[in-house]
């Protein structure tokens, strides 16, 4: 029998906190005036590529699917399906905003609009294939549920196009990352899901291209003084997301053969590099400290999840949760502070 997972309060591995995967909302109208008429030629080719849906045939379960998996010890089973669970949020969620956007957008600017509904075609064909590799372990998430439960973080549409194309970036390199990996240690791939990774982070890779041009079309996101330091900003609140929740479960990636730390500095660095291609500048990862401020902030998270297993009584979570909390603000700070590098395909990047 097959369990449904229907919100985040009936199943630990959903609790929300601020590393949770998350709903998004944006003011429609502002983006609606948006003009992309500088950039008209790049949404159309993106478009193209966008109907040619070369994924179409990919998401097909093969016969390797129908094993049992009742080998895999209970550790490794639950760091799994975890993944699955935290990748399935992820992807359903791109889909909503992506779709709701198609929906308000469809009659201001047609093109943007339909490029929205072929990537929310995308996201939902990736949240459906996790959610059904979560039936293999007698389990699924009440997407339709969560559509209606989740709280919604609202972003206003530039904030939307910096985090969104990060996101998309970084699960690029995650996938392919992951992909090579498993091609050349076939022994840790311990379930199929791993053979489908090469095609589908060509849909991350082409969703953040697409918000690689609405940036480029909109000069003042990427130009002024301002725009730099939001461009700093999220780089490493998106960095520091992945860094955080990986090394909180790096016994995912130990059971799969990869170091969780070493696979998130490949990632960063690889991420860092390719958004360089469009944003003013790029975090400094080669200073000493850098590195050194995300060990201490994973330390402290890790401080944070012993206290909510130890103590029951939320007045006592929240009093020795202050302290770590002041001391994981110091340490943003002092990475936020790392000075940029000026990102050198900027002159090529902005008309």
């Amino acid at each position: 029998m097959q369990a449904t997972i229907p919100t985040s309060q009936s199943n630990k591995i959903t609790k929300e906190t601020l590393l949770t995967p998350r709903f998004y909302t944006t003011d429609f109208e502002e983006m609606s005036r948006l003009d992309i008429s500088s950039n008209q030629e790049e949404f159309e080719a993106l478009l193209e590529e966008f109907k040619a849906d070369y994924n179409r045939q990919h998401f097909i379960r093969d016969d390797e699917f129908e094993k049992s998996w009742d080998y895999l010890d209970t550790k490794t089973k639950g760091l799994f399906i975890e993944f699955l669970e935290r990748s399935c949020t992820a992807e359903f969620s791109g889909f909503l905003l992506y779709k709701e956007l198609s929906r308000k957008l469809k009659l201001v600017n047609p093109i943007i609009a339909e490029c929205f509904l072929l990537m929310s075609r995308d996201e939902a064909r990736h949240a459906g294939f996790l959610n059904k590799a979560m039936g293999d372990f007698n389990l699924s998430l009440d997407l339709g549920f969560l559509t209606k439960s989740r709280k919604y973080t609202f972003f206003s549409p530039k904030f939307i196009f910096y985090a969104t194309y990060l996101s998309e970036k970084i699960g690029y390199w995650r996938y392919i990352t992951i992909y090579r990996h498993l091609e050349k240690n076939p022994e840790y791939r311990i379930y199929p899901i791993f053979k489908f990774f090469e095609n589908w982070c060509q849909d991350e890779n082409r969703h953040g291209d697409f918000f690689a041009a609405l940036l480029k079309s909109q000069p003042q996101f990427l130009k002024t003084s301002s725009a730099k330091l939001w461009c700093r900003f999220f780089l490493l609140s998106v960095f520091a997301t992945m860094y955080l929740n990986d090394c909180q479960r790096s016994g995912f990636y130990e059971s799969i053969g990869l170091d969780a730390r070493q696979y998130d500095m490949h990632v960063i660095r690889k991420t860092n590099e390719s958004a360089s291609r469009i944003f003013p500048i790029a975090l400094n990862l080669d200073n000493p400290i850098f590195f050194k401020q995300m060990d201490l902030c994973a330390a402290s998270n890790r401080q944070l999840i012993n206290i909510d297993q130890k103590y029951n009584n939320q007045y006592i979570k929240n009093l020795k949760k202050l302290p770590i909390y002041f001391n994981m603000g110091i340490s943003f700070l002092k990475l936020y502070f790392i000075p940029p590098i000026e990102s050198k395909y900027v002159s090529e990047c902005i008309k």
